[in-house]
């Protein structure tokens, strides 16, 4: 509340949106990490590790290549056309039908995408914290879409910039908290923690068996096509970038912000291996299926941490999912809202009261289908991240191969056709890994992100001019 009052003075119809281009650009950097693990990330990554070891790294290192597409050919473009929402590329590209539909696909993954990392983080703060109170599950994701709207309805996207600066801060130091706590109470130095955790059996960076679904390949392409797209293709992510003085700096930022993302997901990978060694020294249970596998990996890292390590680690990860839930709802909320003002209404012309009124109004909205959707996942159970990034790849795919046809081919499509390449695309990929998993046991995997771009890309030759 007190950042939202500083940097809500001075500002002009567009600092919602754009923050007046005057981001500095490494707090951009810092800020986004927060945005970009969320409360998912915070939970599900450590817990992970149990069924699939260090392999998330390979996506992490392809993550890291993705960037760098983001950082030479995505910003060059979206500063050269001056872009608020990224989607409008399209409309110069192909057509107001091809953009519209593009906006449509960011607006529905980003809804359900929000609202899953939020229902995770909801869910923990209702075990640690709310049940205790007698206070319903709906009322705690009121208490939280109320308080995001109090900070970032004045100067949305300006605000968000430094609130993410502050929850990226205690997200890092809520995992070293963790990590020290541990590390404390199993009479382990530094080196003694480094030595047990790359010597463990779940440090297995690298998987090069083809049909399975962490394959290196497959897990380091998708990584770098989900970076592109889950970032540089997003509105939420971008819109942050865009918020910096020029292309100069946010390239910087965008550089910055992927080395500082892969070394804390890299911290988050070893917290859970730490994790697992303390629940197996103390013989804590850890519930398995009938295959073997953990069930419910979600609910180790706040179980152990609120339950045995102790007050300074209870209250340093509540802290952490905190700041991890509100870092990515914000900013989340405030992008759908930009997208949809300026993709789906007119408002050039329009007022100062009229503005404000306007994104006041959606602003409301879509924290309300965000709250919906909550409810309506709230029974799942789970690893919540694979589903994230499997859902990512059916609904972020279309616009990945929309943007590489354009950037890539100068060949004229037929506009009124693009929303059923973009519904078959998905549809077809989905057919064809099932048939591929139930014939000849072969997982996509997350590279079902790349099978999808590319029917994106051959219904749209098939639909030339």
């Amino acid at each position: 509340m007190l950042i939202s009052h500083f940097t809500s003075k001075k500002r002009s119809d567009d600092t919602f949106f754009t923050g007046d281009r005057k981001s500095p650009w490494f707090l951009v950097a810092f800020g986004m990490v927060g945005a970009a693990l969320s409360g998912v990330t915070f939970v599900s990554l450590p817990g992970m590790v149990g069924n699939n070891s260090f392999y998330f790294f390979q996506f992490i290192l392809g993550n890291v290549v993705g960037y760098f597409f983001i950082t030479f050919v995505l910003i060059p473009l979206y500063y050269k056309l001056n872009l608020v929402s990224i989607y409008a590329y399209l409309k110069e590209r192909y057509g107001n039908v091809t953009y519209k539909t593009g906006s449509l696909y960011f607006l529905v993954s980003q809804s359900f995408g929000a609202s899953l990392r939020l229902l995770l983080a909801a869910k923990i703060l209702q075990f640690a914290f709310f049940d205790r109170l007698n206070i319903p599950f709906f009322i705690t994701v009121i208490i939280i879409l109320l308080l995001v709207y109090f900070y970032t309805h004045k100067s949305g996207i300006k605000t968000i910039v430094w609130t993410d600066t502050m929850q990226t801060f205690f997200l890092i130091l809520a995992v070293l908290l963790s990590i020290t706590a541990i590390k404390n109470s199993m009479d382990f130095t530094l080196s003694d923690s480094i030595t047990q955790v790359t010597q463990h059996k779940y440090f297995k960076v690298f998987n090069w068996d083809l049909k399975s679904g962490n394959n290196f390949f497959k897990q380091f392409l998708s990584g770098v096509l989900i970076a592109i797209a889950m970032m540089g293709l997003d509105q939420n992510m971008m819109q942050k970038t865009l918020t910096c003085k020029n292309v100069r700096d946010a390239q910087k930022n965008t550089l910055t912000f992927s080395l500082i993302l892969a070394f804390t997901q890299f911290l988050f990978l070893g917290l859970g291996i730490m994790l697992y060694i303390y629940a197996e020294a103390n013989q804590i249970n850890l519930p398995l299926g009938p295959t073997g596998k953990f069930l419910d990996t979600d609910s180790l890292f706040p179980n152990l941490a609120i339950n045995y390590l102790g007050v300074l680690a209870g209250i340093s990860f509540l802290i952490g999912i905190v700041a991890a839930s509100f870092s990515s709802i914000d900013s989340a909320i405030t992008a759908l809202t930009t997208s949809f003002i300026y993709d789906f209404l007119n408002v050039s012309g329009w007022s100062s009261e009229e503005k404000k009124n306007i994104k006041n109004k959606v602003f409301f909205g879509f924290s309300l289908i965000v709250f919906l959707i909550i409810m309506a996942f709230s029974g799942s159970r789970g690893d919540v991240i694979s589903t994230i990034f499997k859902v990512a790849g059916y609904t972020y795919g279309p616009l990945l191969g929309l943007f590489l046809f354009g950037m890539f081919t100068d060949i004229k499509i037929k506009d009124k056709l693009v929303p059923v390449v973009c519904i078959l695309a998905p549809v077809l990929t989905y057919i064809l890994n099932y048939w591929l998993a139930t014939a000849y046991h072969f997982d996509f995997g997350f590279i079902n992100i790349a099978v999808n771009a590319l029917m994106t890309i051959l219904g749209l030759l098939i639909i030339k001019k």
